[in-house]
Parts: structure tokens; sequence; C-alpha cells
């Protein structure tokens, strides 16, 4: 039986990357306390259409059971521009609303004290939000996407920055493409760190050098800011969270939690 009649209000939180658009419900109905209801994550397609990207959703909001009217509201986050115009569509068509979008110049929470803060992904802000809301501040939030990005929250709630790096799945592609006689593998940790055969030695090598970098730059921030939580999230987080000598929290709903705070803070944070 599908649900969502009656006073029902549904926030649908859309976050699109390069590689992956992350979708979340959240029952606002009761304002703040909404929590997160389902979760999606389909491939990012620069040549899908506004209707089959409405059809999929609708697809997967009857999986679980939800009615498509019960979404009252949306908030997308986006760093694929060419994107925007399709999912506008997507929106006024098949939900009948105008999504709430993660720009510059919304109201955050925080002072963001980079040189310009046009350039700042939404991702990362909304990620930083989220981090905040849920651990404080100072915070290192690490994001595993497309590329890993690293960002900075100061004690007294400044974003300063952060580092952007190569994301481990773009680093795997560039050893299959440029060693030909190295086979794809899955990235996941290995048995053992020295291998005894050409994929256990990819896997380790893949592996334990991306945790490496990781830590390494995790070591340098907490030595000038050593009370920072540091929180990860993102498609690699889980496998490499556990590796890792200083991320201390995994949050694989960091980003659309970060999407339903902002929507709040942006409208008044009343009941919906």
């Amino acid at each position: 039986m599908l649900v969502g009649g009656g006073s029902m209000s549904l926030l649908l939180a859309v976050d699109v990357g390069n590689t992956n658009i992350v979708m979340g419900v959240f029952d606002v109905s009761k304002g703040v306390g909404g929590g997160l209801l389902h979760s999606w994550r389909l491939a990012t397609s620069r040549e899908r259409t506004a209707d089959e990207y409405g059809l999929s959703t609708l697809a997967l909001l009857r999986h679980a059971d939800l009615e498509a009217s019960a979404i009252k509201h949306m908030v997308v986050s986006s760093v694929v521009p060419p994107l925007h115009p399709v999912l506008e569509a997507w929106a006024r068509v098949y939900f009948k609303l105008e999504p709430l979008w993660i720009e510059p110049g919304i109201r955050s929470g925080l002072k963001i004290a980079i040189e310009n803060p046009a350039e700042l992904g939404a991702d990362r802000l909304v990620n930083a939000v989220a981090g905040v809301a849920k651990y404080g501040a100072p915070l290192i939030a690490v994001d595993f996407g497309t590329a890993t990005s690293f960002d900075v929250v100061s004690a007294a709630g400044e974003f300063l920055g952060g580092l952007i790096t190569p994301g481990l799945k773009i680093s795997a592609e560039a050893l299959f493409q440029r060693a030909s006689r190295l086979p794809r593998i899955e990235i996941t940790e290995p048995e053992r760190l020295v291998g005894r055969n050409t994929v256990q030695a990819m896997q380790s090598g893949l592996f334990y050098g991306y945790v490496g970098l990781v830590d390494g730059i995790l070591a340098r921030l907490l030595a000038d800011m050593p009370q920072a939580a540091v929180v990860a999230t993102g498609g690699l987080g889980r496998v490499i969270t556990p590796a890792s000598k200083y991320i201390q929290h995994l949050e694989p709903d960091l980003t659309l939690e970060g999407l339903r705070i902002l929507w709040l803070k942006n409208r008044g944070g009343k009941k919906a």
C-alpha cells in the first residue's frame, strides 16, 4: 500500500555529483524532527532526459511505498551545471515544484572565509553544515566521491577551505588505462600487505596508498587543529574509514542530512 496521503509532507533531497546522483526522502511534516525515510543512488548521465529521471524517481518511490504526490518540497545541490535545466524540468513536470538550489549566498550558519565564495562546491558546503550540526566545530569533513575533498571548519564556525585530490576510483582508472597488462580489480582492503600475485599487489598498492594519502593529509590538518572532529562520507568512505588512523565518524547520509538542514534554514524552519 502506498503511503503519503493525509498530512504527510515529504522533502526530496537531491545531491548531483559527477559520478552519482544521491536522493533521499525526509518526512518534514513535524519540522526539524523529520528523519530520512529512504535513499537511493543513480548513475549521473548528462544524456538522460527529464522524463528518464522522472520515471526512474517515480519507480523508486513506488518501490518504497511512497506516493509521489506527498513530495511537497525539493532541495538540490549539484556540481554538474549542464544538468540544471534537466533537473528543473524534472522537478516541475513530475512534482510540480520549484526546487531550492544550494547556491552562493544561501543561509548556512557558517561564515565562508575562502577567497571566492562563488567557487565553493555545493556538496562541500552541505557536508560542512551537516558535520558541524552533528559533531560541532572545529570539523574536518572528508568526502570520498569522484574527487576526495577535505573541508575544514574552524572552532568559530568559519569555513576555511580545504584540499581536493583525485578520488580512489580515478586513481585506479588511470592505472588501468596507462598499464595495459594490469587488469581491472575490485577496490577493497586486501588480505595482506605484500601481494603474492598481480591482482593482490594492485589491491594493496591502491588501498594502502590511498589510506596513506588520506591519513597524511589528516595528520597535517590535525596538527594545526587537534580538537577537530573528523567525519567521512561518500561512496568509498566505508572502504577507507576502517583503515584510517584519524577518521572518527562515518556518515553515509551526511550530504542528504546537510540538504535537509539547509532547506529548513532557508524555509524558516517552520512546520511543513
